[in-house]
């Protein structure tokens, strides 16, 4: 199976896939997908060369979490704060954000993977709006890997959003706000909490992503740039989570 999907590189680190076999995986684990700009500056590359490179990384890692049958994953693929990079570099973006999901919809229809959007899809340029919504429909009724993609998303927002919207139905309902109304109206509602964040190119923040959602989640994270995260790194990352002990605000430790 590995060998089919990544080729020769495939069998040179095969071990760590066959330790997976008899560990418990997350069931929600989320990528912050960072380094795409400084792996193309240690190359003397443009920017956007990262941006590209990293394309090819994320559909690794989607085929990955498939052939792992592990039940969701959420990349942080565009930010609010990402507005503020320069025009070219966010047109280049969005252009290759349209490219990609036009030609990976069949390919994940095919994987059965599920999709969905976090963040304020609505106010990206119309035809990737339009193409978004159309990909959501289409894979709807798969029933395997449930991939959400972060556009246009930032955590603060999303609790903002959630806020106003419980604030707009509690004019007709003055009972207690609780928890669960908070997380019925999340972007990533229906989904189960965030296992595992994982984080490359080194840095050791959120950065503003699923801050609701990561309440207990454990962290792992990298030193590689995003270009060259690969599935072994991947699984690597699943392995050492299936043996941390989690403690979810009490002193007994919970094994993964």
């Amino acid at each position: 199976m590995w060998q089919s999907l990544f080729g020769k590189n495939a069998e040179r680190d095969n071990t760590i896939f066959e330790k997976l076999k008899e560990c418990s995986l997350p069931r929600h684990t989320a990528i912050i997908m960072d380094g795409n700009g400084r792996w193309a500056k240690l190359r003397g590359l443009i920017r956007t060369a990262g941006h590209t490179a990293g394309v090819d990384t994320l559909r690794n890692i989607i085929k990955t979490a498939v052939d792992l049958k592990l039940e969701a994953l959420t990349v942080y693929a565009f930010s609010t704060e990402n507005w503020k990079r320069p025009a070219p570099e966010v047109d280049f973006l969005m252009t290759l954000f349209y490219d990609y999901l036009k030609k990976e919809i069949s390919e994940m229809k095919r994987d059965n993977v599920r999709l969905r959007f976090l963040g304020r899809i609505d106010e990206l340029a119309p035809r990737l709006c339009q193409l978004a919504h159309e990909a959501v429909d289409e894979l709807k009724d798969n029933t395997g890997l449930t991939l959400s993609v972060a556009m246009n998303y930032g955590g603060q927002d999303e609790l903002l959003r959630a806020v106003q919207k419980i604030a707009a139905a509690k004019k007709e309902n003055d009972r207690e706000i609780t928890l669960e109304d908070i997380e019925k109206n999340l972007d990533t509602a229906g989904l189960p909490p965030v296992d595992l964040v994982i984080r490359t190119s080194g840095d050791l923040r959120l950065s503003n992503f699923l801050i609701w959602q990561t309440a207990y989640a454990e962290f792992w994270a990298t030193e590689k740039n995003w270009p060259d995260f690969a599935p072994e790194d991947f699984a690597q990352a699943l392995y050492d989570f299936s043996h941390r002990e989690r403690r979810f605000g009490g002193v007994e430790a919970v094994k993964c």
